[in-house]
Protein backbone atom coordinates (compact mmCIF):
# COMPACT_ATOMS: atom_id res chain seq x y z
CA UNK A 1 0.00 0.00 0.00
CA UNK A 2 2.27 2.33 -1.53
CA UNK A 3 2.56 5.65 -3.82
CA UNK A 4 0.18 8.26 -4.44
CA UNK A 5 -2.72 6.45 -4.57
CA UNK A 6 -4.66 4.49 -1.88
CA UNK A 7 -7.80 2.84 -2.80
CA UNK A 8 -9.70 0.71 0.03
CA UNK A 9 -12.86 -1.36 -1.04
CA UNK A 10 -14.45 -2.91 2.51
CA UNK A 11 -17.30 -6.07 1.17
CA UNK A 12 -19.80 -6.71 3.63
CA UNK A 13 -23.53 -8.41 3.57
CA UNK A 14 -24.98 -5.78 5.72
CA UNK A 15 -24.55 -1.87 5.97
CA UNK A 16 -26.25 1.03 7.49
CA UNK A 17 -29.35 2.07 8.37
CA UNK A 18 -28.97 -2.10 9.14
CA UNK A 19 -27.69 -1.26 12.88
CA UNK A 20 -25.33 -3.95 13.94
CA UNK A 21 -22.12 -4.19 15.13
CA UNK A 22 -20.70 -5.11 11.51
CA UNK A 23 -22.85 -2.35 9.83
CA UNK A 24 -21.29 0.92 12.56
CA UNK A 25 -17.81 -1.03 12.28
CA UNK A 26 -17.59 -0.45 8.82
CA UNK A 27 -18.56 3.05 8.83
CA UNK A 28 -16.55 4.17 11.20
CA UNK A 29 -13.67 2.80 9.08
CA UNK A 30 -14.54 4.08 5.97
CA UNK A 31 -15.34 7.62 7.62
CA UNK A 32 -11.56 7.41 9.31
CA UNK A 33 -9.94 5.95 6.67
CA UNK A 34 -11.71 8.89 4.09
CA UNK A 35 -10.55 11.86 6.32
CA UNK A 36 -6.71 10.17 6.30
CA UNK A 37 -7.00 10.65 2.47
CA UNK A 38 -7.46 7.30 0.88
CA UNK A 39 -10.04 6.85 -1.76
CA UNK A 40 -12.97 4.66 -0.02
CA UNK A 41 -15.39 2.57 -1.01
CA UNK A 42 -18.25 0.17 0.68
CA UNK A 43 -19.65 -3.02 -1.48
CA UNK A 44 -22.61 -4.07 -0.30
CA UNK A 45 -25.60 -6.66 -1.02
CA UNK A 46 -27.83 -4.12 1.36
CA UNK A 47 -30.73 -2.96 -0.74
CA UNK A 48 -31.47 0.35 1.07
CA UNK A 49 -27.82 1.14 2.24
CA UNK A 50 -26.88 4.88 3.04
CA UNK A 51 -24.92 6.78 1.29
CA UNK A 52 -21.61 7.68 2.74
CA UNK A 53 -19.66 10.72 4.32
CA UNK A 54 -16.59 11.05 2.13
CA UNK A 55 -16.84 7.28 0.63
CA UNK A 56 -18.72 5.98 -1.97
CA UNK A 57 -21.22 2.80 -1.42
CA UNK A 58 -21.87 0.61 -3.98
CA UNK A 59 -24.90 -1.39 -4.18
CA UNK A 60 -25.17 -5.10 -5.67
CA UNK A 61 -28.84 -5.93 -4.05
CA UNK A 62 -31.97 -7.66 -5.20
CA UNK A 63 -34.96 -7.38 -3.74
CA UNK A 64 -35.75 -10.33 -1.88
CA UNK A 65 -38.23 -10.95 1.38
CA UNK A 66 -37.18 -9.05 4.45
CA UNK A 67 -34.33 -7.37 2.74
CA UNK A 68 -32.15 -10.71 3.02
CA UNK A 69 -28.68 -9.51 1.80
CA UNK A 70 -27.84 -11.80 -0.38
CA UNK A 71 -27.33 -12.17 -4.30
CA UNK A 72 -27.91 -14.72 -6.57
CA UNK A 73 -25.14 -13.84 -9.15
CA UNK A 74 -22.81 -11.92 -6.21
CA UNK A 75 -19.30 -13.11 -7.89
CA UNK A 76 -19.93 -12.05 -11.38
CA UNK A 77 -21.14 -8.68 -10.05
CA UNK A 78 -18.02 -8.60 -7.33
CA UNK A 79 -15.84 -8.98 -10.55
CA UNK A 80 -16.86 -6.34 -11.98
CA UNK A 81 -17.16 -3.77 -9.35
CA UNK A 82 -13.98 -4.47 -7.85
CA UNK A 83 -12.18 -5.06 -11.37
CA UNK A 84 -13.40 -1.65 -12.23
CA UNK A 85 -12.05 0.21 -8.90
CA UNK A 86 -8.48 -1.65 -8.90
CA UNK A 87 -8.42 -1.05 -5.47
CA UNK A 88 -5.00 -1.33 -3.34
CA UNK A 89 -6.64 -3.76 -0.72
CA UNK A 90 -10.33 -5.40 0.05
CA UNK A 91 -11.29 -5.89 3.71
CA UNK A 92 -14.54 -8.08 3.72
CA UNK A 93 -16.12 -8.14 7.01
CA UNK A 94 -18.14 -11.62 7.86
CA UNK A 95 -20.56 -13.06 10.85
CA UNK A 96 -21.40 -16.48 11.20
CA UNK A 97 -22.45 -17.00 7.62
CA UNK A 98 -21.81 -14.40 5.36
CA UNK A 99 -22.60 -15.93 1.86
CA UNK A 100 -21.89 -11.67 0.23
CA UNK A 101 -18.40 -10.91 2.01
CA UNK A 102 -16.98 -14.66 1.26
CA UNK A 103 -17.80 -13.80 -2.30
CA UNK A 104 -16.05 -10.85 -1.77
CA UNK A 105 -12.95 -12.83 -0.78
CA UNK A 106 -13.14 -14.72 -4.11
CA UNK A 107 -13.29 -11.69 -6.75
CA UNK A 108 -10.62 -9.95 -4.65
CA UNK A 109 -8.37 -13.18 -4.95
CA UNK A 110 -9.24 -13.75 -8.35
CA UNK A 111 -7.97 -10.44 -8.85
CA UNK A 112 -4.57 -10.76 -6.56
CA UNK A 113 -5.20 -7.93 -4.21
CA UNK A 114 -4.43 -8.31 -0.84
CA UNK A 115 -7.80 -9.20 1.42
CA UNK A 116 -8.13 -9.25 4.71
CA UNK A 117 -11.27 -11.07 6.59
CA UNK A 118 -12.42 -9.58 9.72
CA UNK A 119 -14.88 -11.60 11.65
CA UNK A 120 -17.21 -9.45 13.81
CA UNK A 121 -19.11 -12.71 15.56
CA UNK A 122 -18.57 -15.41 18.01
CA UNK A 123 -18.37 -18.53 15.95
CA UNK A 124 -20.01 -20.98 18.23
CA UNK A 125 -19.24 -24.59 17.96
CA UNK A 126 -21.59 -25.07 14.59
CA UNK A 127 -20.64 -22.65 13.17
CA UNK A 128 -16.77 -23.66 13.55
CA UNK A 129 -17.56 -26.94 12.12
CA UNK A 130 -18.98 -25.75 8.89
CA UNK A 131 -16.25 -23.57 8.01
CA UNK A 132 -14.17 -26.82 9.05
CA UNK A 133 -15.98 -28.57 6.09
CA UNK A 134 -15.67 -25.34 3.48
CA UNK A 135 -12.05 -25.47 4.41
CA UNK A 136 -11.62 -29.51 3.17
CA UNK A 137 -13.78 -28.54 -0.28
CA UNK A 138 -12.25 -24.78 -0.78
CA UNK A 139 -9.48 -24.52 1.06
CA UNK A 140 -10.40 -20.91 2.36
CA UNK A 141 -7.85 -20.78 5.15
CA UNK A 142 -4.69 -21.30 2.93
CA UNK A 143 -5.75 -18.45 0.69
CA UNK A 144 -3.57 -15.75 0.30
CA UNK A 145 -5.82 -13.32 3.01
CA UNK A 146 -4.99 -12.20 6.48
CA UNK A 147 -7.32 -12.91 9.04
CA UNK A 148 -8.78 -10.73 11.94
CA UNK A 149 -11.44 -10.84 14.45
CA UNK A 150 -12.60 -7.49 16.77
CA UNK A 151 -11.86 -9.30 20.15
CA UNK A 152 -9.66 -11.72 21.45
CA UNK A 153 -12.34 -13.81 22.27
CA UNK A 154 -13.09 -13.85 18.38
CA UNK A 155 -9.89 -14.23 17.30
CA UNK A 156 -9.53 -17.52 19.37
CA UNK A 157 -12.30 -18.77 18.37
CA UNK A 158 -11.12 -18.18 14.43
CA UNK A 159 -7.91 -19.88 15.85
CA UNK A 160 -9.72 -23.40 16.95
CA UNK A 161 -11.20 -23.79 13.00
CA UNK A 162 -7.73 -23.15 11.35
CA UNK A 163 -4.63 -23.71 14.63
CA UNK A 164 -1.26 -22.36 13.27
CA UNK A 165 -3.20 -19.38 11.18
CA UNK A 166 -2.16 -16.00 12.47
CA UNK A 167 -5.34 -13.93 13.41
CA UNK A 168 -5.23 -10.58 14.42
CA UNK A 169 -7.53 -8.37 16.85
CA UNK A 170 -8.98 -4.90 15.02
CA UNK A 171 -11.43 -3.91 17.66
CA UNK A 172 -14.44 -1.35 16.46
CA UNK A 173 -13.03 2.04 17.01
CA UNK A 174 -14.54 4.96 18.73
CA UNK A 175 -13.86 9.12 19.37
CA UNK A 176 -13.90 9.38 22.78
CA UNK A 177 -14.87 12.59 22.90
CA UNK A 178 -18.21 12.18 21.08
CA UNK A 179 -19.03 10.61 24.76
CA UNK A 180 -17.72 12.74 27.40
CA UNK A 181 -20.41 14.64 29.14
CA UNK A 182 -20.91 16.02 32.51
CA UNK A 183 -23.10 13.43 34.66
CA UNK A 184 -26.89 14.33 35.11
CA UNK A 185 -27.46 15.39 38.34
CA UNK A 186 -30.37 13.50 39.81
CA UNK A 187 -31.82 12.23 43.51
CA UNK A 188 -29.37 10.21 45.64
CA UNK A 189 -30.64 6.79 45.49
CA UNK A 190 -32.67 6.60 42.19
CA UNK A 191 -30.24 4.31 40.28
CA UNK A 192 -30.77 4.22 36.83
CA UNK A 193 -29.89 1.18 34.61
CA UNK A 194 -29.37 1.43 30.76
CA UNK A 195 -29.07 -0.95 28.42
CA UNK A 196 -28.78 -0.45 24.50
CA UNK A 197 -28.49 -2.75 21.44
CA UNK A 198 -30.49 -4.48 19.01
CA UNK A 199 -33.14 -6.45 20.30
CA UNK A 200 -32.92 -9.73 19.05
CA UNK A 201 -32.55 -13.20 21.00
CA UNK A 202 -28.86 -13.49 20.47
CA UNK A 203 -28.52 -10.36 22.40
CA UNK A 204 -30.38 -11.88 25.47
CA UNK A 205 -32.69 -9.05 25.86
CA UNK A 206 -35.86 -10.82 27.87
CA UNK A 207 -33.00 -12.00 30.16
CA UNK A 208 -31.91 -8.37 30.93
CA UNK A 209 -35.40 -7.60 31.80
CA UNK A 210 -35.73 -10.91 34.10
CA UNK A 211 -32.40 -10.22 36.00
CA UNK A 212 -33.71 -6.50 36.61
CA UNK A 213 -37.02 -8.07 37.74
CA UNK A 214 -35.29 -10.38 40.01
CA UNK A 215 -33.20 -6.87 41.85
CA UNK A 216 -36.25 -4.83 42.09
CA UNK A 217 -37.80 -7.23 44.38
CA UNK A 218 -35.07 -6.24 47.11
CA UNK A 219 -33.97 -2.57 45.70
CA UNK A 220 -35.59 0.28 44.01
CA UNK A 221 -33.93 1.05 40.44
CA UNK A 222 -35.16 2.33 37.16
CA UNK A 223 -34.59 1.39 33.74
CA UNK A 224 -33.95 2.50 30.18
CA UNK A 225 -33.69 -1.12 27.63
CA UNK A 226 -33.28 1.10 23.85
CA UNK A 227 -33.25 -0.46 20.44
CA UNK A 228 -35.02 -2.05 17.93
CA UNK A 229 -35.68 -5.51 16.92
CA UNK A 230 -37.81 -8.64 16.50
CA UNK A 231 -38.06 -8.93 20.68
CA UNK A 232 -39.44 -5.96 21.09
CA UNK A 233 -42.75 -7.29 21.60
CA UNK A 234 -41.99 -10.16 23.19
CA UNK A 235 -40.50 -7.68 25.92
CA UNK A 236 -43.80 -5.16 26.59
CA UNK A 237 -45.65 -7.93 26.58
CA UNK A 238 -43.64 -9.15 29.61
CA UNK A 239 -43.14 -5.93 30.88
CA UNK A 240 -46.69 -4.95 30.70
CA UNK A 241 -47.68 -8.44 32.08
CA UNK A 242 -45.17 -7.92 35.53
CA UNK A 243 -46.18 -4.66 35.79
CA UNK A 244 -42.54 -2.90 35.41
CA UNK A 245 -43.82 0.64 34.44
CA UNK A 246 -40.14 1.53 35.94
CA UNK A 247 -38.61 0.48 32.67
CA UNK A 248 -38.66 2.35 29.82
CA UNK A 249 -38.36 1.13 26.25
CA UNK A 250 -37.71 3.60 23.65
CA UNK A 251 -36.97 1.99 20.51
CA UNK A 252 -34.06 2.87 18.59
CA UNK A 253 -32.20 6.09 19.75
CA UNK A 254 -30.26 8.06 17.34
CA UNK A 255 -26.51 8.75 18.76
CA UNK A 256 -26.92 11.99 20.45
CA UNK A 257 -29.74 10.40 22.25
CA UNK A 258 -27.80 7.59 23.15
CA UNK A 259 -25.46 9.97 24.23
CA UNK A 260 -27.79 11.67 26.84
CA UNK A 261 -29.36 8.19 28.12
CA UNK A 262 -25.69 7.70 29.24
CA UNK A 263 -25.03 10.96 31.21
CA UNK A 264 -28.02 10.06 33.46
CA UNK A 265 -27.42 6.28 33.83
CA UNK A 266 -25.83 5.21 36.90
CA UNK A 267 -25.18 1.19 35.40
CA UNK A 268 -25.34 -0.19 31.79
CA UNK A 269 -25.71 -3.67 31.19
CA UNK A 270 -24.58 -5.81 28.31
CA UNK A 271 -26.68 -9.06 28.58
CA UNK A 272 -25.42 -11.11 25.77
CA UNK A 273 -23.02 -14.31 26.73
CA UNK A 274 -22.09 -14.26 22.88
CA UNK A 275 -21.29 -10.72 22.47
CA UNK A 276 -18.00 -10.74 20.28
CA UNK A 277 -17.29 -6.90 20.58
CA UNK A 278 -19.67 -4.76 22.58
CA UNK A 279 -19.69 -1.59 20.99
CA UNK A 280 -22.36 -0.06 23.11
CA UNK A 281 -20.95 -1.01 26.42
CA UNK A 282 -17.42 0.93 24.92
CA UNK A 283 -19.16 3.51 24.38
CA UNK A 284 -20.85 3.64 28.09
CA UNK A 285 -17.66 3.19 29.59
CA UNK A 286 -16.12 5.70 27.74
CA UNK A 287 -18.79 7.78 28.97
CA UNK A 288 -17.87 7.11 32.71
CA UNK A 289 -20.53 4.65 33.17
CA UNK A 290 -19.43 1.21 35.28
CA UNK A 291 -20.46 -1.60 32.68
CA UNK A 292 -22.37 -5.18 33.79
CA UNK A 293 -21.58 -7.95 31.08
CA UNK A 294 -20.50 -11.11 31.11
CA UNK A 295 -17.00 -12.53 31.79
CA UNK A 296 -15.23 -14.49 28.47
CA UNK A 297 -16.81 -11.96 25.85
CA UNK A 298 -15.44 -8.66 23.65
CA UNK A 299 -16.46 -6.88 26.53
CA UNK A 300 -13.68 -8.10 28.52
CA UNK A 301 -11.48 -6.65 26.37
CA UNK A 302 -11.72 -3.11 28.02
CA UNK A 303 -13.73 -4.11 31.22
CA UNK A 304 -12.16 -5.58 34.58
CA UNK A 305 -14.05 -6.64 36.89
CA UNK A 306 -13.84 -4.79 39.75
CA UNK A 307 -12.18 -1.80 37.40
CA UNK A 308 -14.21 -0.60 34.86
CA UNK A 309 -17.33 -2.08 36.05
CA UNK A 310 -18.70 -6.09 36.93
CA UNK A 311 -17.94 -9.42 34.49
CA UNK A 312 -20.12 -12.29 36.43
CA UNK A 313 -22.57 -14.67 34.66
CA UNK A 314 -25.12 -14.05 37.29
CA UNK A 315 -26.33 -10.63 35.68
CA UNK A 316 -28.88 -9.98 38.40
CA UNK A 317 -25.83 -10.40 41.36
CA UNK A 318 -23.92 -8.14 38.89
CA UNK A 319 -26.45 -5.34 39.12
CA UNK A 320 -26.96 -5.88 42.82
CA UNK A 321 -23.67 -4.97 43.61
CA UNK A 322 -23.10 -1.70 41.52
CA UNK A 323 -27.03 -0.70 42.70
CA UNK A 324 -26.39 -0.96 46.58
CA UNK A 325 -22.78 -0.15 46.68
CA UNK A 326 -22.85 3.27 45.66
CA UNK A 327 -19.34 4.04 47.33
CA UNK A 328 -17.70 1.06 44.26
CA UNK A 329 -20.21 2.20 41.28
CA UNK A 330 -18.60 6.09 42.16
CA UNK A 331 -15.33 4.80 42.25
CA UNK A 332 -15.69 3.35 39.01
CA UNK A 333 -17.61 5.80 37.37
CA UNK A 334 -15.03 8.25 38.29
CA UNK A 335 -12.10 5.77 36.65
CA UNK A 336 -13.92 5.35 33.51
CA UNK A 337 -14.07 9.15 33.48
CA UNK A 338 -10.15 9.52 34.16
CA UNK A 339 -8.95 7.11 31.64
CA UNK A 340 -9.92 6.16 27.72
CA UNK A 341 -9.63 2.89 26.75
CA UNK A 342 -6.98 3.85 23.75
CA UNK A 343 -6.63 0.40 21.98
CA UNK A 344 -10.55 1.22 20.50
CA UNK A 345 -9.47 5.06 19.45
CA UNK A 346 -9.60 5.27 15.42
CA UNK A 347 -6.01 5.95 14.96
CA UNK A 348 -5.03 2.81 17.11
CA UNK A 349 -7.82 0.60 14.97
CA UNK A 350 -6.35 1.67 11.44
CA UNK A 351 -3.14 0.65 12.70
CA UNK A 352 -4.24 -3.09 13.64
CA UNK A 353 -5.96 -2.87 10.24
CA UNK A 354 -3.10 -1.85 8.63
CA UNK A 355 -0.82 -4.41 10.49
CA UNK A 356 -2.78 -7.20 8.90
CA UNK A 357 -3.01 -6.40 5.33
CA UNK A 358 0.98 -6.44 5.87
CA UNK A 359 0.75 -10.24 6.18
CA UNK A 360 -0.96 -10.30 3.29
Amino acid sequence: MTGARVSIIHVSDCFLPRLGGIEVQVAGLARAQAANGAEVHVVTATRLASDGAGYSVHRIAVRLPWDVPVHPRAGTCLDRVLASLEPSVVYVHVGAISPFAWSGVRSASRLGVPVVVVVHSLWDPVVQRCYRVLDRFASWSSAPVALAAVSRVAAERVRAVVPGVPVGVVPNGIVPSSWRRAPTRRPRGAVHVVSVGRLAARKEPMALLRALREVRADVPLRATVAGAGPEMAVLRRYVERNGMGWVSLPGRLDRRAVGRRLAGADVFVNAAAREAFGLAALEARTAGVPVVARPGTGVADFVRDGVEGVLTDDLAGGITRLVQDRGERLRIAAHNRATEPVHCTWPRVLEALQACATRV
